[in-house]
Order: structure tokens, then C-alpha cells, then sequence
């Protein structure tokens, strides 16, 4: 007899990797949906406040990482990040 195995929720993650690092220090910021790593202070303090920004707008909207449709994403995270 074989077990029935109960359909996994959807998991996702936004993965941020900045490559602009030359100062040899190694930075990661991570969450419990997001990881953060590499690239010059700069940048990665710029990756940080987008995504930070980006659940912030996901809650007002009501809405989950696993659920919501890529085109929709794609235009929170660009009005997410700063400029």
C-alpha cells in the first residue's frame, strides 16, 4: 500500500546577487523569504531597501510571494527600488 502524500504549498524567494563588490567584504542579508549577497555596500543596501519595500507593498496589497503573478511582481519590485 502506498501513502498518500499531501501536495506541498508553493515556496518561493527572492534571491538578490550584487557582483559589483571590490573591497573583498562579504555581505549577506537574509530573511525568512529572501537572501541578499555580494556586491558594494551601495548596492547592497539598495537590494535591502527594495526588497524590504517590496513585502511592505505585497502586505498593502494583500497578497503572498507564492501566489502572486510575475508581471505583478516585476512592477512592485521596480517601484520598490530606490533611485
Amino acid at each position: 500500500m502506498t501513502k498518500k502524500r499531501k501536495p506541498r504549498a508553493p515556496r518561493a524567494a527572492l534571491l538578490g546577487v550584487g557582483l559589483d563588490n571590490d573591497d573583498g567584504h562579504k555581505r549577506i542579508t537574509s530573511g525568512e523569504q529572501f537572501a541578499i549577497l555580494g556586491g558594494s555596500a551601495e548596492t547592497h543596501e539598495r537590494m535591502t531597501e527594495t526588497v524590504v519595500k517590496t513585502f511592505e507593498e505585497l502586505k498593502v496589497r494583500g497578497k503572498v510571494l507564492q501566489k502572486i503573478e510575475p508581471r505583478e511582481l516585476a512592477e512592485i519590485l521596480l517601484k520598490s527600488t530606490p533611485r
